[in-house]
């Protein structure tokens, strides 16, 4: 743990690695969100909408166009 009241010049770094973190950690959650709401889309589609295929294809195209957006991003 860093003395960041009595040095500026930590506090100033401290701060840079919370904001990488907070941005990291809320891409993640924004990912997961999304996937569960693809998720949630897929299974209402299968059961509901009474079109597995279609459903299938989506989630797994779905779910690898949200990683690589979370990698590129």
């Amino acid at each position: 743990m860093v003395d960041t009241v009595h040095d500026p010049l930590a506090a100033v770094r401290d701060l840079g690695a919370h904001r990488r973190t907070f941005h990291a950690f809320s891409k993640l959650v924004l990912s997961a969100i999304l996937h569960i709401a693809l998720v949630l889309a897929c299974l209402a589609l299968a059961f509901i909408g009474n079109s597995p295929l279609i459903a299938l294809l989506l989630g797994a195209g779905g779910t690898v166009a949200l990683i690589m957006a979370f990698v590129i991003y």
